[in-house]
């Protein structure tokens, strides 16, 4: 069992000025005052928080605040509210991922390696478990987009394959030097045409290629983090045909991958949640028969202020943690607030303050 016990560096508060000192009279050497010793059960079914936007929203100024309305870093509060893990999503080269017509998916150089070795450090000190989340672009990759890193679109496909393994290697080897676990990767987001088009496009009956594409980075990780789970993921968690299909596919043309990852983002204007969290829930127990691997829930939002947005966490939290190889649930940047980005999905409010929907997380 990972318990984590929150004690305050003397050396980190020294640097922060966080305590006020004094000499003792005998030998000088400074007393500080009494570190709170608060533990934190991180294991067990994870509950977790892709929060890669949070250093831009941190340079923008943003705050968060406890329900008392005290500032407090994001990430320690988000442990306070029940998580135990986070999601950290990389971009190739990011700053050449954007044009003016693409609106708020501005990448603006965020989430490039350097920025993620940073947030998962910053995980790592407050005892999170770890999940890194590779586009293998330089915006966005998702269903509707998966492009190509400029840096390589001329190149052949096995040099494709290449790209990706050494991109893996590269990333996660910086991570791991700073001393960090990692305890899943994703190789590609949202994966379900294929990734890296249009050579890794997948089709029903034509996956050969991407599942080329996924085993490059499947055995990537493992040099580096042998017993990382690797996910492969993608969206629709209510929808079997789209996982049957794809994963059926993989398997034929020799695809590895340890987990089933799924997304999950109801509209409570034109569909019926309950419904939909049904369906997923019966969706992961036929994906586990059939393929005998783990699933989880890597990505799940609804609007944050939607009157039954706990009802509708507390509902999927609790009917997915009976389901035996579910491995856990992940929200998608519930930090966000206040119309970030034009995101509206995230459980804070509108002042930076977390709603009744993170109790689904500490139950």
């Amino acid at each position: 069992m990972k318990r984590f016990k929150y004690m305050i560096l003397t050396a980190s508060a020294l640097l922060c000025g966080a305590f006020f000192t004094a000499c003792d009279d005998n030998d000088d050497k400074p007393v500080f005052p009494e570190s709170p010793d608060k533990e934190y059960d991180m294991s067990g079914f994870v509950r977790g928080a892709d929060v890669s936007w949070l250093t831009e929203m941190e340079k923008k100024s943003y705050k968060f605040y406890d329900a008392e309305g005290n500032s407090q870093e994001c990430m320690s509060l988000l442990r306070d509210l029940g998580m135990n893990a986070i999601r950290l999503r990389v971009w190739v080269n990011p700053e050449q991922g954007w044009s003016a017509e693409e609106g708020f998916f501005n990448p603006e150089g965020w989430c490039n390696k350097e920025d993620v070795v940073t947030k998962a450090w910053r995980a790592h000190n407050l005892g999170y478990r770890i999940m890194i989340d590779f586009h293998y672009s330089d915006i966005w990759a998702d269903p509707g987009r998966q492009e190509k890193p400029a840096a390589w679109a001329d190149l052949s496909f096995e040099e494709l394959q290449k790209a990706v393994a050494d991109h893996t290697t590269d990333v996660l080897s910086a991570i791991k030097a700073r001393g960090i676990d990692v305890e899943w990767v994703q190789v590609g987001n949202e994966t379900r045409s294929g990734m890296l088009k249009p050579d890794g496009a997948a089709s029903s009956g034509n996956t050969a290629n991407f599942a080329k594409l996924v085993t490059s980075g499947y055995d990537a990780v493992k040099t580096i983090y042998p017993k990382a789970k690797v996910i492969v993921h993608i969206d629709q968690g209510n929808n079997p045909n789209r996982y049957i299909w794809l994963f059926d596919g993989l398997k034929a043309d020799g695809g590895k991958w340890d987990v089933i990852g799924m997304s999950l983002y109801p509209d409570p204007d034109s569909e019926d949640w309950r419904q939909m969290n049904n369906d997923c829930i019966e969706n992961m127990k036929n994906l586990i028969a059939r393929y005998q691997t783990p699933v989880m829930m890597c990505e799940l939002g609804i609007n944050w202020n939607y009157t039954e947005a706990e009802a509708f966490f507390t509902d999927f939290m609790t009917k997915a943690k009976q389901v035996d190889q579910c491995l856990g649930v992940f929200s998608w940047e519930p930090q966000s607030y206040g119309g970030w980005k034009g995101y509206h999905k995230g459980l804070f409010d509108d002042s930076g303050k977390p709603t009744s929907a993170f109790n689904a997380f500490k139950r």
